[in-house]
């Protein structure tokens, strides 16, 4: 029996049900998050955000050939290379576990038998398989993402150095570890989670050389590994380019030379160095010297992948972020400077009073000749700090939730012992081990989780033990129940994996360590390593797969321990089997079945849908501001992938105070001609007019922004205000801000039509909102006031208000976009709703607009689920205001429009509320019979949430989830008045019943 041959059929097997599965549930085109620009970057060789990800693009680019020039399968094919990259690591988790189980269960040199072959091809099954369907695993496997990549250099890295260890007797064993170190510099092209396995590599390697170490030794082994961390993500992957950046500036600036000079000298000099150390150590036969230095050689190949990103930056792509060109910009690059840093070890609280200010370093920027002063780096002096600052960030909704979440008062001080309950009960309980639990005890559904509560909670589906943590579970609502990501494991994959992890440390305590090593520092020990803020955009759960696939190992392990525990009265193969086949069913297939209908996005395009209508609702040669990556990075895919709307200029407000965002601005991109941009370099460069603080002047009256320009540009000391360092600053003298309005300008533009002409207001008149105007304000200040009504202007919806700069009187909703027009304020709408430009938002909504298949799509994630109310809200507002101006006819269609787009049944509270407002109007409209459908469906669905949070209130004699039942409540209360209002008496008391029957339940919790 050929157990080599065996073993690789298997494992392909593996990838064969891997790759289908994935395929199968792919994404068709874009997704949401960094998906787009990843894409659109891929495509046309660009430069990503930091750290970036130069060997992701190349491959992917690699798989946009495969559309054969359709422009509208690049995504797809983009996201088969995710997909296959997902079963190429489930094809070498397969592998590695079949390794560690028959160097566990077979003596060397034994025969293996029949049975053990049943029972090591088991193992790699369950665990691989297991794995494959795990639910943060499968999410990124079905999108052009870094971390499928990341997933797969993490598998062939830990596969490459146990197959060092089968071999490490034989003459050329050492090449195993070359090809381990050349891997983990092409994974640093990936993404920087791949170097967390090197402390788990360097222990394999010291048990193989000494098999029976002694505890002070291994605790030496451990801080040499932490060390060899340190050394690849500071000493290469920083401080490299830090000695280059110098060196190059040593070379410019000292001896005249031009850019990149000192550079060059610096490359050969580090080629020299290893090349000498390298022969050195042949000749002296310092086998450990030589191998440290090939794998440090080795590392930098891999690294250097890096390059294409300083050749493509000096092409002046599109997406050119940081604009990494030259070698302090690159340094910025690679340090993801534009992030700041975190406290680790000792820091501040968010509370600490600051005291001082203390330059830490020197900024560098690329001049004419030679590098100028960009400014200095600096850093608050603090007057109290503790040891492991967790809580450190002074953003009021930081620190509203630390002082909530710790119960702490306004005057607390939080100590070490707070600091480290918080770590322990938020950072790693609910920011890591509920992504565990997620994964291998079942999920309650896809809302977000972070900030605690009910939502995004982990669920096992066995009622008694999750009545212990979350309350009755006799009634489960729609919002559970009907949430794709409903996914009930039972703890059955869990209790597989412990068994495996108890099994493997009785059997081989030192591979078991190991991969309790690799599982703890792609796991808890990220979690401290971040040490993240509260309210991040979105669950993080992918970051830490590494954990999950260690714990996968350890799954399918728990194959050998069901055999030798559960079946051992059976004949040795028979166990094998059984065991084998009850793992199968316990948890790979079971993982499937639950996770089908979640990761399953072949019928969804809603990311790709958004994108095109941001564009197509925008007239011709228009400015487009966005903020978040959810309408910036799907919006950039449109435009360089698609070639939608290149006449659309798109203008993310979160890079536009970045000088290179600003040069990039003054270009043509596709067919978007440069910006009216006025600003010279200089007064934007990088340390220029970064911040410039409002100081109130005691202006009355409204001050044209062509003047105030003027003041925030000048070089004149009396237009500035003098610091404690003696320095000069250009102030804000007042909020008051005015446009003038030429009207004959505006209608020869088009930007108004002419039947609106004396709708045209003589300025625009509005109040800044913020304290200071940042650079991208100021630049925001120059295109309005040059912009001449030449561009038509528009904002997204979806970004938070004070982006809009006080704009809001002036910014017409026509559907995802706000447009910016001139017309006097209507005094109709001045209650705080959105202004709507009825004509084109119901052109939008009707002719122009996808839906992405919203109504019938099997896979809503979180953000389209909410895309669904965002939708729901726009044709809610539009009718309102058809019906309001006696468009009726016009309503009706918008109405009837709602119904084929919108989906049945209820995905969010989020989308109860939105349906309210839209029943009100459809009673308006007379249409009886679908308002009291709606209402009746509306009031079903609260009937059963509030059910069953009466149900959990009462178990845990406390009120649960106050603000939903709060809203709920109220909703409810507001339905019995709309339809006493349109005189639906029946409908109306049966509501009303419905209403009384739930206040009773909750009035003994109205106190908490």
């Amino acid at each position: 029996m050929n157990y080599s041959k065996i073993n690789i059929a298997m494992g392909w097997l593996c990838f064969f049900i891997a790759a289908l599965t994935y395929i199968l549930t792919l994404d068709q085109s874009v997704s949401f998050w960094d998906c787009g620009e990843f894409i659109a970057a891929a495509y046309r060789m660009e430069v990503v955000h930091q750290p970036g990800a130069p060997m992701v693009s190349m491959i992917q680019r690699l798989f946009s050939t495969l559309a054969l020039g359709d422009k509208t399968l690049v995504a797809y094919f983009m996201n088969v290379s995710s997909a296959l990259a997902s079963a190429g690591t489930i094809l070498f988790l397969f592998w590695t576990i079949t390794a560690l189980a028959k160097k566990t269960i077979l003596k060397k040199e034994e025969e293996i038998s029949t049975s053990k072959l049943i029972s090591i091809m088991g193992a790699g099954l369950v665990g691989a398989l297991a794995y494959a369907f795990s639910d943060s695993f499968w999410f990124s496997a079905v999108e052009a993402e870094v971390y499928a990549m990341s997933s797969l250099c993490t598998a062939i890295v830990l596969w490459g150095i146990l197959k060092w260890e089968s071999h490490a007797d034989e003459p050329k064993a050492d090449r195993w570890l070359l090809f381990v170190a050349y891997m983990m510099g092409i994974s640093i092209g990936i993404h920087l989670l791949n170097l967390l396995a090197i402390p788990a590599l360097i222990f394999i390697y010291y048990f193989k050389k000494h098999p029976n170490p002694r505890l002070k030794n291994v605790i030496k082994v451990f801080v040499i590994s932490i060390l060899a961390l340190a050394t690849v993500q500071f000493g290469i992957i920083q401080y490299l380019v830090s000695f280059a950046a110098n060196f190059d500036f040593f070379f410019v600036n000292t001896l005249g030379l031009g850019f990149g000079s000192g550079i060059l000298f610096f490359v050969l000099l580090l080629i020299c160095g290893l090349v000498y150390g390298i022969h050195y150590a042949i000749r002296k036969h310092k086998k450990a010297l030589n191998i440290i230095l090939l794998f440090t050689t080795l590392l930098i190949f891999g690294y250097s992948s890096f390059a294409i990103l300083i050749i493509r930056a000096h092409a002046k792509p599109n997406l050119n972020n940081t604009d990494p060109e030259n070698a302090f910009n690159f340094l910025s690059y690679v340090n993801r400077s534009q992030y700041g840093d975190r406290p680790l070890l000792y820091g501040e609280n968010y509370n600490s009073e600051k005291i001082d200010i203390k330059e830490t370093g020197t900024l560098y920027r690329k001049g004419k000749n030679k590098y100028e002063l960009a400014g200095t780096k600096s850093e608050y002096v603090f007057a109290d700090k503790t040891l492991m600052p967790r809580m450190y960030s002074d953003k009021p909704e930081h620190i509203n939730f630390y002082k909530n979440y710790m119960g702490f008062d306004d005057a607390h001080q939080p100590t070490l012992m707070d600091n480290l309950s918080y770590m322990f009960s938020f950072q790693t309980g609910q920011m890591y081990m509920r992504y565990f639990m997620w994964n291998f005890v079942g999920r309650q559904d896809n809302e977000d989780g972070q900030l605690g509560g009910r939502n995004g909670a982990w669920l096992s589906g066995v009622k008694p033990i999750d009545a212990l943590r979350l309350g009755n579970q006799s009634h489960l609502p729609p919002s559970i129940t009907e949430n794709k990501a409903y996914n009930r494991f039972f703890f059955l994959p869990l209790i597989i994996g412990l068994i495996g992890a108890i099994w493997h440390f009785k059997r081989n305590h030192k591979d078991a360590g190991v991969i309790g090593l690799l599982f703890v520092f792609t796991g808890v020990a990220i979690v401290i390593y971040l040490n993240s803020v509260p309210i991040e955009p979105r669950e993080r759960d992918y970051a830490y797969v590494g954990s999950f696939y260690a714990f996968a190992i350890w799954i399918g392990l728990g194959v050998l321990g069901l055999k030798d525990w559960l079946f051992q009265k059976l004949s040795p193969a028979k166990a094998g089997l059984f065991a084998s086949f009850t793992a199968i069913l316990m948890v790979p297939v079971l993982m499937a079945v639950q996770g089908w209908d979640d990761h399953d996005r072949s019928e969804s395009h809603v990311a790709h849908d958004m994108a095109v209508n941001y564009l197509e609702s925008c007239a011709p040669n228009a400015i487009l501001f966005t903020y978040g990556d959810n309408d910036t990075y799907p919006v950039w895919y449109a435009q360089e992938v698609e070639n939608v709307r290149p006449d659309v200029r798109v203008v993310n407000l979160s890079l536009f105070t970045a000088d290179w965002y600003i040069d990039g601005l003054k270009r043509k991109q596709n067919q978007s001609e440069p910006l009216p941009i006025t600003l010279k370099p200089e007064q934007y460069v990088a340390g220029t007019r970064d911040v410039m603080y409002y100081q109130d002047y005691k202006i009355a009256q409204h001050v044209e922004l062509k003047d105030i320009l003027e003041v925030l540009l000048s070089d004149n000391d009396a237009d500035k205000v003098t610091m404690n360092d003696g320095t000069k600053y250009n102030i804000l003298p007042t909020r008051n801000l005015k446009l003038t309005v030429n009207p004959k300008q505006v209608l020869d533009t088009g930007t108004v039509p002419k039947e609106d002409a004396g709708k045209i207001a003589e300025s625009m008149e509005w109040t800044y909102t913020g304290n200071y105007v940042s650079k991208g304000t100021l630049v925001l200040f120059d295109i309005l006031t040059h912009n001449n009504w030449e561009r038509p202007i528009y904002f997204t919806s979806a970004m938070p208000d004070e982006q809009y700069i006080g704009l809001d009187k002036y910014l017409y909703t026509e559907g995802l976009n706000k447009h910016l027009l001139p017309l006097k304020s209507d005094r109709s709408q001045a209650d705080g709703k959105d202004l709507i430009n009825p004509k084109p938002m119901f052109n939008n909504l009707m002719n122009v607009y996808g839906y992405g298949n919203i109504k019938n799509a099997n896979h809503l994630n979180r953000q389209s689920a909410d895309d669904v109310t965002y939708v729901s809200n726009m044709f809610s507002g539009l009718l309102t205001k058809l019906i309001d101006e006696g468009k009726i006819n016009e309503g009706k269609k918008i109405a009837n429009q709602y119904f084929q787009v919108i989906p049945d049944k209820f995905y969010t509270m989020r989308q109860v509320v939105s349906t309210f407002y839209f029943t009100e109007s459809l009673y308006r409209l007379n249409d009886l019979n679908r308002a009291n459908a709606m209402i009746s469906k509306s009031a079903n669905h609260i009937n059963k949430e509030l059910t069953y949070l009466a149900d959990v209130s009462e178990s845990k004699d406390q009120l649960a989830s106050a603000q939903n039942v709060r809203i709920y409540l109220t909703y409810l209360a507001q339905m019995v008045k709309l339809t006493q209002t349109f005189k639906q008496s029946g409908l109306s008391k049966q509501l009303e019943n419905q209403y009384n029957e739930l206040i009773q339940r909750f009035t003994p919790f109205a106190s908490s």
